[in-house]
């Protein structure tokens, strides 16, 4: 079966956000690879530059995982304020739902704070402190 695993494009601070996530949900990366890492005379890397992340991942779950690399100066400039999607976190438990969405949306902004949602489930969102959208949510008829 297939799975979906979000990646995120950070303007620097990919492994800042990835410590807070981490965190938040617990477990360990399972692979950080840096710009020097991949760098080559077909690929030069500013010195600048050769620190940041190129790939990044965490496991969630049982069979997910959250992606992230850091978009360097020469490729542009990733605008963190115009994300026009959100990361789903389906938990197993109200109490799992509160405690990620409290642990997350620290130092964020809250869009609609955790309750009962028009579609039947216990939800909330929010725009984490590193511009991120996330909808956490538990449905009791799992």
């Amino acid at each position: 079966m297939a799975t979906t695993n979000p990646w995120i494009n950070f303007n620097g601070n990919a492994q800042e956000a990835f410590e807070f996530y981490k965190s938040v949900f617990g477990g360990e990366f399972t692979k950080i690879v840096r710009f020097k890492d991949i760098a080559s005379d077909e690929f030069p890397v500013p010195e600048k530059e050769e620190n940041k992340i190129m790939y990044i991942a965490l496991p969630i779950g049982k069979s997910n995982m959250l992606i992230a690399n850091d978009v360097p100066e020469f490729m542009g400039q990733v605008n963190e304020n115009e994300n026009r999607s959100k990361i789903l976190i389906s938990t197993e438990s109200k109490e799992e739902a509160d405690r990620l969405f409290t642990g997350l949306s620290t130092g964020g902004s809250v869009e609609g704070p955790m309750g009962d949602s028009p579609w039947g489930t216990y939800a909330g969102m929010f725009r984490d402190k590193y511009g991120i959208e996330w909808l956490i949510e538990f449905s009791s008829s799992k």
